[in-house]
């Protein structure tokens, strides 16, 4: 299946697709432009939480395929994101028992696109991403994600912090994968409702976060290497679930 990224650009058509709660992924701003209409965009992105970068005109000029831009383009992207709350209740109202994956901050494209496509694979009920930090969700994922993107709930929250809150609510309990434990990924018991958080490729899970997790875990190594890339650990992750609930 095909993902197509449509581009908004123009600061007044750009401000219209955010009132219109259309799913914008990420806009870019002209490094160093000015003006009451630009500052206006500015102040609606930070109020809406909004990813965004400054970059320079020559970009701005190839993603708007130089048309008049006025110093912002809006990538929007190609799903529709789920609503956290509402996909936890309509989770467990199914027979089944729950099981979310949390990203914080995963930033590599095809990182991100190959959880997506594991966590489907795997019956995750929903994937958690916070609206800044985390890669986008482009037609470059869609597409390491083999499509999956399109078949599995993902939802965006201001933070993480706040999707944990919903679902400690819920009585799901929270597993951190860190190398910051001497617990064991088997000596978790998966048969529970859980969902499992997995850090950035750079600086794992957030000290905050980790501090609100239920259980941490991590792989055994063998070797020399003292880390697996964030995506392999988190096959390894999903899958001693699967086993568990077979």
């Amino acid at each position: 299946m095909e993902a197509k990224t449509s581009r908004i650009f123009g600061i007044r058509a750009v401000l219209e697709a955010i009132h219109g709660n259309n799913s914008i992924d990420k806009v870019f701003v002209q490094k160093e432009s000015s003006g009451a209409l630009m500052q206006e965009l500015m102040q609606t992105l930070k109020k809406n939480n909004i990813a965004f970068s400054y970059v320079p005109v020559e970009k701005l000029d190839k993603l708007s395929k130089y048309n008049n831009h006025q110093g912002a383009v809006a990538q929007i992207a190609p799903i529709d994101f789920h609503d956290l709350d509402a996909l936890v209740t309509e989770t467990l109202d199914k027979e089944e028992t729950p099981l979310f994956l949390l990203l914080d901050q995963v930033s590599d494209v095809r990182n991100f696109g190959a959880m997506i496509r594991t966590a489907a694979c795997t019956g995750v009920h929903g994937i958690v991403i916070q609206k800044q930090g985390n890669a986008p969700v482009n037609a470059e994922t869609v597409k390491t994600s083999a499509g999956a993107a399109f078949n599995i709930p993902i939802c965006k929250v201001d933070h993480i912090k706040d999707a944990l809150f919903i679902l400690q609510a819920a009585e799901v309990q929270i597993v951190a994968a860190t190398e910051k434990t001497e617990d064991s990924l088997y000596s978790v018991d998966f048969q529970q409702p859980t969902a499992i958080i997995m850090g950035s490729e750079d600086r794992g899970i957030n000290p905050s976060i980790l501090k609100m997790a239920d259980k941490k875990a991590k792989l055994p190594l063998k070797g020399t290497i003292g880390s697996l890339n964030v995506s392999v650990a988190c096959g390894a992750f999903l899958y001693e679930a699967v086993r568990q609930r077979l």
